[in-house]
């Protein structure tokens, strides 16, 4: 009986570590159902605002999530259009031009407008606007 448990528990781990060691194509909009995903996507041309925002967003997340971020349940991804892997990502989630995106399964918030509305003169209100979008993906 406890070799049959034994055999059973090395089956399922080399099933974990082979599934997991697979190298796949898939673009991280379709990696995970269950976590947060934050892109901000830009082009090659960015003015400061642009730079702003995406280092605001990624800043606080960092600060407001950091169990979350080191598990991974969220990331941060900043996505060049400009780039083919970029343009997938963007195709994958109906995105065309700068755009910050929260995504979660197929719940999509975007908060483009209060970026760029407050992440430079008004970084708390931004900081808040985030955390009240990400809660509501965490149902919290």
């Amino acid at each position: 009986m406890a070799t049959v448990k034994y055999f059973l528990g090395m089956l399922l781990l080399l099933t974990v570590y082979a599934c997991s060691a697979q190298t796949s194509k898939e673009t991280s909009a379709t990696v995970s159902k269950n976590s947060i995903e934050a892109y901000y996507f830009h082009f090659n041309s960015r003015c400061t605002t642009c730079r702003t925002v995406e280092t605001q967003t990624q800043v606080d997340i960092d600060i407001l999530y950091p169990e979350l971020v080191k598990s991974g349940a969220i990331r941060f991804t900043s996505v060049n259009l400009d780039e083919a892997e970029g343009k997938a990502i963007g195709k994958d989630l109906g995105v065309s031009g700068q755009t910050l995106l929260l995504v979660k399964g197929d719940k999509k918030i975007n908060i483009t407008n209060e970026g760029f509305m407050y992440a430079v003169k008004q970084p708390e209100k931004f900081k808040a606007v985030i955390k009240e979008k990400v809660d509501s993906l965490l149902g919290i």
